[in-house]
């Protein structure tokens, strides 16, 4: 059975901001609960990654191994889980420029668990986690966008 979550965030930076954060792999341990990350394939991970690159994170002990499917510039950011808990898993985070200036962040994922009945917990915890993940972008973003082209 699928599952589904959303969450979201309200960023100052401009989605174009916003987007570098998140093709960049080395910042999201800056902005996320995530530890460490790497490429799959070797390659430096605070340049732009593209589709088809394999990212690997590492949280405590935890890790997983998430690649890219879909990028859309300043617009949309779209990738599978490859392995882990699920049969199935994938998550986009979409940015719209806000009415009030900034960028409003969607982040939301379909998956379906391979262990049965374990759905529900998944949902919750997974809702917590990635809120953790928007709320950080969003600030990071906001923070970076402050600094300038300098900082």
């Amino acid at each position: 059975m699928p599952y589904n979550y959303a969450v979201t965030a309200h960023s100052q930076a401009n989605p174009e901001t916003v987007f570098t954060a998140l093709v960049r792999a080395a910042t999201w341990p800056s902005w996320s609960p995530i530890d460490a990350v790497q490429i799959e394939d070797g390659s430096d991970p605070g340049e732009r990654q593209a589709v088809g690159d394999t990212r690997i994170f590492r949280t405590g002990r935890a890790v997983s191994r998430e690649r890219i499917v879909e990028l859309v510039p300043d617009r949309r950011f779209g990738y599978e889980n490859v392995s882990g808990p699920f049969r199935s898993y994938r998550g986009t985070v979409e940015l719209a420029e806000a009415p009030q200036g900034g960028t409003d962040i969607t982040w939301s994922a379909g998956f379906e668990p391979k262990l049965p009945l374990s759905g529900p917990l998944w949902r919750w915890y997974l809702t917590r986690f990635m809120q953790r993940m928007v709320d950080g972008l969003a600030t990071y973003a906001g923070e970076t966008a402050d600094r300038g082209p300098t900082g």
